[in-house]
């Protein structure tokens, strides 16, 4: 790499000191830990622990069960609360050890997590001096600057336009200048996890980051935060091929977020069998999908579990309760087989299903019908019973963290538990069957020679390969 390149990648300032532009990206349940941002910090960089019903361990170093007792919603999502403190505390704990005082360590939350605020205070709470700063993105969390400055950390909003940011700053973050650490940008299109597509924006034509930066940047000159650093997110790879935003006046002080890359290495705490399928990712294995019950798009691995819910949608059809227009034929729905009216053509395609075994209708908050088996029916009847209130608002279960505890809107099962399903991946490795969250870059593993041979790297040893550019 040309000395020029190493010139212009320069150290910034994050939380408080001097640091390597590399951030290990927060994901979320348990796909980062105290290991993992422990020994990015340690190598001078940012670290990143998922505070995301984080785990607890026992005494053998294997985690804790999050076995939920209570018989209620709210009284589960009351234990969900509590764990994810315990567990977050323990891993900012584990993290600060592992550091050796270098570099910065970061918590990463989901701000339409159920509990966010209750979290994130309990955490910083207990975890005093231990945690630099925070991360949150997953909605527009306004009390984050307050939050960080009443007990001293710096705050790094994640957004994916100058817009989103703007608004934020205006309605509180103005108010907290002196705590705001970096503004994350996630690529919307390109970022794994949840992404902050607007309305306006197709998911199928990614838009070039640079000008979406430079935007953001010039707001951010105009309300004097020259020297707070952009954090790239979402799409970095190789940072030679980000030569052209070093050292470059319209985007100003620049670090990089890895996310899916931290993922392979020997630190990550993502089983084995989740490390050796990304290995073998291929270009267009990664789908961007609407599923999740957060209502949010996502970046998965189109996987069993993905595939699934494709068809689900799939095997779907428009209903009424009366016959009106085209909707005058009659099928029978539920135990008792009372008539609910389709068009003629939907009432043969719902015939074709049920003789293949999809016999279960299930009534969706858009007065559709979707076909599955009995034992999937079952399952997704199950899980939405058993919600402990993982997220602010589930359109899965109905949920909602406060005033009444529900949307008011129908249960939808053309989504699933993203808690049970996190849970099991990140633990049990079930990489076919389970929400395998991923950047769009994850297919480049199996084409960079840095891991050839299933070569899988100390976090030391990625930092100082991405350092070189390559």
């Amino acid at each position: 790499m040309p000395d020029s390149f190493i010139k212009k990648l320069k150290p910034v300032i994050i939380s408080g000191r001097e640091v390597l532009p590399i951030v290990e990206g927060g994901k979320g349940i348990g796909a980062t830990n105290g290991y993992s941002s422990g020994a990015f910090a340690a190598a001078g960089a940012v670290g990143t622990f998922s505070g995301v019903n984080a785990d607890t361990y026992d005494e053998d170093g294997n985690p804790h069960p999050q076995v939920y007792q209570s018989t209620t919603r709210r009284e589960r999502h009351d234990e969900l609360v509590a764990f994810g403190i315990k567990g977050a505390i323990e891993q900012a704990r584990i993290s600060y050890e592992q550091s050796g005082g270098n570099g910065r360590i970061h918590m990463n939350i989901l701000w339409e997590m159920g509990g966010a605020e209750k979290i994130l205070t309990g955490v910083l709470e207990g975890a005093k001096g231990m945690i630099h700063g925070v991360t949150c993105g997953a909605g527009m969390p306004y009390k984050l600057g307050d939050i960080s400055e009443q007990y001293g950390v710096y705050y790094h909003p994640i957004v994916s336009s100058m817009r989103a940011f703007r608004a934020l700053w205006k309605r509180s973050y103005s108010r907290t200048k002196p705590w705001l650490g970096s503004v994350v940008y996630e690529d919307p299109w390109l970022a794994g996890g949840h992404n902050g597509l607007s309305n306006s924006e197709d998911p199928t034509k990614p838009q070039d980051p640079y000008p979406r930066v430079r935007e953001l940047r010039q707001f951010m000159n105009e309300v004097g935060l020259h020297d707070v650093p952009i954090i790239m997110a979402g799409g970095a790879w190789f940072l030679k091929d980000w030569e052209h935003w070093l050292d470059n006046p319209e985007i100003g002080a620049i670090a990089f977020q890895f996310g899916t890359r931290p993922l392979l290495t020997q630190e990550s705490p993502v089983p084995d069998r989740w490390k050796h399928k990304l290995l073998n990712l291929k270009k267009g294995d990664i789908f961007l999908n609407q599923f999740s019950p957060t209502g949010f798009y996502s970046s998965a691995v189109n996987n069993g579990f993905i595939q699934e819910l494709r068809e689900r949608e799939e095997r779907q059809i428009a209903f009424l309760p009366e016959p009106e227009g085209y909707l005058t034929e009659p099928f029978p729905f539920g135990p008792r087989k009372r008539p609910i009216y389709v068009t003629p053509e939907d009432k043969e395609r719902a015939d074709g299903w049920v003789d293949l075994g999809y016999t279960e209708a299930m009534k969706t908050p858009e007065n559709t019908l979707i076909f599955v088996t009995p034992e999937r029916s079952a399952m997704i009847v199950k899980d939405q019973i058993e919600c402990m209130g993982c997220l602010s608002h589930c359109r899965f279960s109905n949920w909602k963290d406060h005033d009444d505890f529900t949307t008011g809107k129908k249960a939808d099962p053309r989504s699933f538990c993203i808690q049970k399903s996190l849970q099991k991946i990140v633990h049990y490795g079930d990489v076919e069957n389970e929400l395998m969250f991923s950047g769009h870059n994850g297919y480049k593993f199996a084409e960079d020679p840095f891991y050839a041979g299933g070569f899988i790297p100390t976090v030391q040893q990625l930092v100082d390969q991405i350092m070189t550019g390559e």
